[in-house]
């Protein structure tokens, strides 16, 4: 086992006063003011004009150090700077061009990482958070821990901790270091048996299976293969679905036939065909996380995200390939959640998809291929649908009332910020051709924000009827904490603000299907009519945020958006 020591200590109050570091930067003193933050010995600079909100200033704090707003506490001369809605000017800094500010952080923790491979870097984690977050934070600053978050132990004074174990238990001495041990995982690998396939686990060490003190997933040596695919497992007490395994199955032949991946010139992120071990028909789409739209690997030469966010506002590149999955797992069949591998579509009909990693030579690798660890790919892997186009060839005319309301439902659910005619599959079943409308691409899903939730269904009539009783009934089953919990179980704790947004986008189509408001009704509260001009349910928000203490718990301050919601809703249902 490989040790990397992690020390904790408390972050409660860095002063930020720094003006002597002015020239380092090249910054120019003709900016109106300049406010630097000094987080634990690290300095970044941020330039602010008088007329900027002090909301304004938090956001960007949050966007540099990943402070949440809620979190800060910008203290100015002993005094916290008025309101969020009141002006920089307004701290008082007439004469001087460097505000200085102390950022108190009672409710984050600081994490000293120093990593195996000699790497060190900072943590800040609410102390709220487990043990598991603290893994997944860690692992998606070190490539050689991304998606095996589940084969790492952290011990503290030589035990063990449970991924369940708070940080705020951890941290009563400030002091304490916690060991992160780091233990090679066990090779995976898949042999298609029929229509299942037969897993066998490899056991691995150190002296024979890393490089520069990095895991290896694969060997040229160990698989004379010229492609490699395995699923990423993060709960190993989790039984895939049947269909799922028979998807990675069908993948695997189809490559070892020599049939290899096909880029769709469809969409502006890499997603490439899977094919059938006869070539003659696909089976899978995988997208590949790096070759998402203004990824470091996009294929269609985009710019790369400067900040990280995605082409839809309150998205992040990098997390489509979760939100895809996490589309599948939350649409879940009328009887409930899939707690067993039967094969049982969801409500709405999303495609079985899971994490994959997955090397060939015809993915996009603009830095040159070669049959090595670094150039596998992490990304999503779902059922190809077989149909006779999407729902932008055709006239919605024809579209069954109950299959545009069942991706309704679940757009509503998800805030999807990218629902147009081209994400939807049509087929037609049976002898006298049933059309069935399939939704894919959900990669912008599960925002942190409503900006941009868009639904091209709005605008057909079948969205002013009411929905069913037994579309009313499956609503009413929904609950959001629970998701939250059958996510977290599958691996991916959703952050807070994407969760804030989870939560009041079920809570709208619940308190909006009781009332009896049809899908464009509920649709209308969540999207913009405008750009510019901010939806029904943000401004909801907007006042709930006006109304609550700095202090206020998430449960209450969603408690204060339901009580708007509701007032909000009479007026939609008396009219």
């Amino acid at each position: 086992m490989s040790i990397a020591s992690v020390a904790l200590s408390p972050a409660l109050e860095e002063v930020v006063n720094f003006p002597g570091f002015i020239g380092r930067f090249g910054l120019d003193l003709d900016d109106p003011i300049l406010i630097f933050l000094s987080i634990s010995g690290s300095l970044s600079p941020l330039r602010v004009m008088e007329s900027d909100l002090i909301a304004s200033v938090k956001l960007r704090i949050q966007s540099i150090k990943g402070f949440f707003v809620k979190k800060q506490k910008l203290d100015y001369d002993g005094r916290e700077p008025a309101r969020n809605d009141s002006q920089v000017r307004d701290c008082g800094p007439a004469d001087e061009r460097l505000l200085h500010l102390v950022i108190r952080l009672s409710d984050l923790q600081a994490i000293s990482v120093k990593t195996f491979g000699g790497k060190e870097f900072e943590l800040f984690v609410e102390r709220s958070r487990n043990v598991g977050y603290v893994k997944q934070k860690i692992a998606l600053r070190e490539s050689e821990l991304v998606g095996n978050t589940w084969d790492h132990e952290l011990t503290l004074d030589g035990e063990e901790l449970d991924d369940q174990r708070l940080i705020t238990d951890l941290c009563k001495d400030g002091e304490s270091v916690i060991h992160l041990l780091i233990r090679k995982s066990a090779k995976v690998r898949a042999k298609p048996v029929g229509k299942d396939f037969e897993v066998s686990i490899e056991n691995v060490t150190q002296n024979d299976n890393s490089v520069d003190g990095r895991r290896r997933l694969i060997s040229p040596q160990e698989t004379p293969k010229d492609f490699f695919l395995e699923p990423v497992v993060l709960n190993r007490e989790i039984e895939l679905p049947s269909l799922v395994n028979e998807l990675i199955s069908s993948t695997i032949e189809g490559l070892e036939k020599g049939n290899g991946p096909i880029k769709t010139s469809d969409g502006s992120g890499g997603a490439y065909f899977m094919q059938d071990p006869s070539g003659n028909k696909y089976v899978s789409v995988f997208k590949p996380i790096d070759e998402e739209p203004l990824a470091v690997n996009n294929p269609h030469g985009q710019r790369v995200s400067v900040d990280g966010e995605g082409l839809k506002k309150g998205t992040q590149v990098g997390e489509g390939a979760f939100r895809e999955v996490a589309a599948y797992i939350l649409d879940y069949p009328v009887t409930g959640t899939r707690t067993s591998p039967r094969d049982q579509p969801g409500f709405a009909g999303v495609p079985p998809t899971t994490m994959v990693k997955c090397l060939h030579k015809d993915f996009n690798h603009p830095n040159g291929y070669s049959f090595s660890p670094e150039n596998t790919k992490i990304g999503s892997l779902q059922m190809f649908v077989s149909n006779v186009g999407t729902c932008e060839d055709m006239g919605y005319g024809v579209f069954p009332v109950e299959q545009v309301h069942k991706i309704s439902v679940l757009d509503i659910r998800l805030a999807n910020a990218d629902r147009h005619s081209g994400n939807i599959l049509v087929s037609r079943e049976g002898n006298d051709g049933q059309i069935v409308l399939t939704p894919i691409d959900h990669g912008y899903c599960f925002p942190n924000k409503f900006e941009d939730c868009t639904f091209e269904w709005l605008y057909w009539p079948q969205a002013k009827e009411p929905y069913s009783s037994e579309t009313l009934e499956y609503i009413e089953s929904l609950d959001p904490e629970e998701d939250i919990k059958l996510l977290r179980l599958h691996g991916w704790e959703i952050p807070p603000s994407c969760a804030r947004v989870f939560r009041i986008s079920t809570m709208l189509l619940k308190k909006g299907a009781a009332k009896g408001l049809t899908p464009f009704a509920i649709g209308s509260i969540m999207c913009r009519v405008t750009l510019e001009k901010e939806s029904v349910i943000e401004q909801i928000i907007n006042d709930a945020e006006a109304i609550v203490l700095p202090e206020t718990t998430e449960e209450e301050f969603i408690g204060t958006v339901s009580a708007i919601m509701d007032c909000c809703l009479d007026q939609y249902s008396r009219n």
